[in-house]
């Protein structure tokens, strides 16, 4: 099944994005790394007092910058946007005029018009789909992900790439975890196939608090419990966009 988080962000509203909080009846969530508010509660930050909602807001300046700083640093392959129109993006959010940003990226004047142009263009491509695709989830009564007995699984918003090998079932997963893991969570054999791979990573991470910074021993002390290689297992949790972690190993964390 889905992370909590994967589905809070995957299905998330674009005022949701933006936002980057979702709000329920009980709390408001932060859909980067689903730390929750719980509406009614008074929260003590730098030793002044907030309600949820507030709370919530200041949670993402704080430990996400801001959403538009979390959505550029994501995989191009989810946003769509290239290296160069992620620098020029950036640059404008600091409020950097064209000539500022040519002279910065060591382009002329004429090329950052250019890029304004396509991203211009890009923003009413991406406007345009989105209302194409509201109106066939309407007019079919189901969400281009559902299939007849199965849905379609978003992949991690950590990915490290994204192709075929991502393309997996709510059903593939379940039947995944049962065939590779036994009952306590531990990994009866690694699978050679990427897509399954994946499917066992994820599950594996679970393990892990997000948010918190932990010592490769401490991560070795998690995998040894789960699998005798462990050494592959925090391998591939990096390779797949899972772990992140310092040049120097000394310390690892849960990609968000």
């Amino acid at each position: 099944m889905e992370t909590k988080s994967n589905e809070l962000f995957w299905e998330a509203s674009i005022e949701q994005v933006k936002s980057g909080v979702i709000e329920s009846e009980q709390e408001y969530t932060c859909i980067v790394c689903e730390k929750a508010f719980e509406k009614g509660r008074i929260y003590e930050i730098d030793s002044n007092l907030y309600n949820a909602k507030k709370a919530a807001q200041l949670h993402i300046a704080e430990d996400h910058e801001s959403m538009l700083n979390y959505l550029l640093q994501m995989n191009s392959t989810f946003t769509g946007v290239s290296d160069i129109q992620r620098e020029i993006m950036t640059l404008i959010s600091k409020g950097l005029s064209d000539k500022e940003i040519a002279t910065s990226l060591g382009v002329a004047g004429s090329t950052i018009r250019n890029h304004r142009y396509k991203l211009r263009e890009k923003e009413k491509q991406a406007r345009l789909f989105l209302a194409m695709m509201d109106l066939l989830s309407e007019g079919s009564n189901k969400k281009i992900n559902k299939l007849e007995k199965e849905t379609i699984c978003d992949a991690h918003k950590s990915a490290t790439t994204l192709d075929d090998r991502y393309n997996i079932t709510d059903k593939e997963k379940v039947d995944t975890i049962k065939t590779y893991m036994d009952e306590n969570g531990a990994l009866k054999n690694f699978p050679v196939k990427a897509k399954k791979k994946i499917i066992v990573l994820e599950e594996i991470t679970k393990n892990f608090s997000k948010g918190k910074m932990y010592s490769e021993k401490e991560v070795n002390r998690v995998l040894k419990r789960i699998y005798e290689d462990y050494v592959s297992i925090r391998r591939a949790l990096i390779e797949y966009g899972f772990f992140e972690r310092k040049d120097d190993c000394s310390c690892y964390w849960v990609k968000e």
